[in-house]
């Protein structure tokens, strides 16, 4: 927050009044504030990004969360409550978390902590493979020192283009295969398809130009009519 914002709720916080931009009448307030942050709060008051009067305001009780890799216990029951979330917001059937990639989630780190981890299981399930999910969690994108077990250094020796092409590869794979999905199910009424997966008309031709599903039909037709 800006320091000048801060200042200002400062004000409602000690007036408990406050008026809104271009009105005089005074409105009255009686609330209780919950903040949080991850910032480092002695660094950010020596530095003056906190202003040390809201600061001393706002701590009347602290609660400090310990990150993820110091909650190792809570790891599968998150990861079983984001795979019924992310399952249910898809609209698809949850994937099963194996003891291989359980334990590849207890080892990595996790430096981006819940938001971090649910992305992951976001992935996990719209991509569906569990072997690119646990290669994900290679120790070079673990900024903490997370380790890697024997699965990690197989797949890795299994993968010559590299972990980001990997990863790039399935993505391409993955929305070609969804986009053909689309287009047939609509009876390649482009329109309908892109209705169909929530993205514009135009990002949709895009799509098909980028990764060549108009050529593939056309090659289809052709076959089919000799």
């Amino acid at each position: 927050m800006p320091p000048l914002l801060q200042a200002k709720l400062l004000h409602v916080l000690q007036d408990q009044q406050f008026s809104r931009l271009g009105s005089r009448s005074v409105i009255k307030v009686d609330v209780r504030i919950l903040a949080a942050t991850n910032i480092n709060i002695p660094e950010a008051l020596a530095t003056k990004r906190l202003r040390e009067d809201l600061y001393y305001r706002l701590n009347a009780f602290t609660l400090s969360l310990p990150p993820l890799r110091e909650r190792k216990e809570e790891i599968p029951i998150l990861l079983k409550h984001f795979m019924s979330r992310m399952s249910e917001r898809y609209a698809r059937a949850p994937l099963p978390l194996s003891p291989t990639m359980m334990q590849a989630c207890l080892d990595y780190s996790w430096p981006g902590n819940l938001r971090e981890l649910s992305n992951f299981i976001k992935r996990y399930l719209i991509l569906g493979d569990e072997k690119l999910a646990i290669a994900e969690l290679h120790p070079k994108n673990d900024s903490n020192g997370g380790t890697r077990g024997e699965y990690g250094a197989k797949l890795a020796g299994d993968q010559p283009g590299g972990l980001k092409s990997v990863a790039r590869t399935a993505k391409d794979e993955a929305e070609a295969e969804a986009i053909t999905r689309a287009l047939e199910e609509t009876n390649w009424n482009r329109k309908q398809a892109a209705a169909l997966l929530k993205i514009s008309y135009k990002a949709l031709l895009y799509k098909i130009r980028q990764y060549g599903i108009a050529e593939a039909k056309s090659h289809r037709l052709s076959a089919g009519a000799s």
